[in-house]
């Protein structure tokens, strides 16, 4: 197959990135229509929600033990390799989910609202955080289809909550390459995790169909979102950033016990270091947002 796309941490001049600014603040615009400051939440993302609420989709043969889910997805208390896989998969989806909804609740007091965003790099980045909210929301109805309708969004230790509160307040010399890092590693586990729905989902191919749709509408705002944080990033950025991937996502991952039982860390760092779009699916890559610069 003929690529389309070079690497994501292909060189861009400053021009390029500026006019992909202005790209991208006319793609969101329509992509997630109304921004709802005080719900934190977009327009066609909530009716997207709802029509999944409105038609749910249950498990054929229930969790076992939902209790051991319950008992470990804040904190691991058992070994995690005693853990089915099922059960591994949601406490593992949960806690990386955490993390995100502790970084943009930090993040959303901090960034201006709406009204007071003068820029379009403010713009954007309020419609970025409502989007990340909504994730949240479609991460809840993922666990909601699997039975589990007590799930709670708990806070991190006081120490990692200050920790998220002070990232978004550093200087973008400082920010840039780790929050591009960090979507980048978003969008490297979200692929990873479609295809781990097919192996630990084969017995339940409705909820396995169920949770991809979900995950999909996640992942195709998040390669939006790499695409807009590489744009933050210069060439010498771009070259901290790629050094960065392999410590990230290491120390990311090594934070989640169970992670090591269901996906290939190294293989991961693999596909972040080499990340192209041209594995991304057509129809993906038809509703999101790749920078000019990463075209070929």
């Amino acid at each position: 197959m003929k690529k389309k796309y070079c690497s994501v941490f292909s060189p861009s001049t400053a021009m390029e990135r500026e006019d992909n600014f202005e790209s991208y603040w006319q793609f969101t615009q329509q992509h997630g229509g109304t921004l709802f400051e005080g719900d934190k939440d977009l327009e066609k993302k909530r009716k997207t929600l709802k029509a999944f609420k409105d038609n749910p989709v249950q498990l054929r043969t229930p969790l076992a033990d939902p209790e051991l889910f319950y008992r470990n997805y804040v904190e691991m208390k058992d070994d995690p390799a005693t853990l089915d896989r099922k059960t591994a998969m949601l406490t593992c989806m949960y806690k990386f989910a955490r993390h995100e909804w502790v970084g943009i609740k930090g993040a959303w007091d901090v960034i201006p609202d709406m009204e007071n965003s003068h820029t379009v790099e403010d713009k954007i980045s309020r419609v970025h955080l409502a989007e990340e909210f909504c994730h949240v929301r479609l991460f809840d109805e993922i666990l909601r289809t699997f039975g589990l309708d007590r799930v709670e969004w708990v806070p991190l230790t006081p120490v990692m909550e200050k920790v998220y509160e002070i990232f978004p307040r550093l200087p973008g010399v400082l920010m840039d390459s780790p929050a591009f890092v960090t979507e980048l590693m978003g969008v490297t586990f979200y692929f990873h995790l479609h295809a781990l729905f097919d192996d630990v989902l084969a017995d339940e191919p409705e909820v396995c169909e169920r949770v991809k749709a979900l995950l999909n509408e996640i992942t195709i705002d998040e390669i939006a979102h790499v695409g807009q944080r590489r744009n933050f990033i210069g060439p010498i950025a771009t070259k901290v950033s790629k050094a960065l991937v392999g410590p990230f996502y290491t120390m990311f991952f090594n934070d989640i016990p169970e992670f090591k039982q269901l996906f290939d860390v190294k293989q991961m760092i693999r596909d972040g270091k080499s990340f192209d779009f041209n594995n991304v699916p057509e129809h993906m890559i038809e509703r999101s947002w790749i920078p000019s610069y990463c075209t070929i």
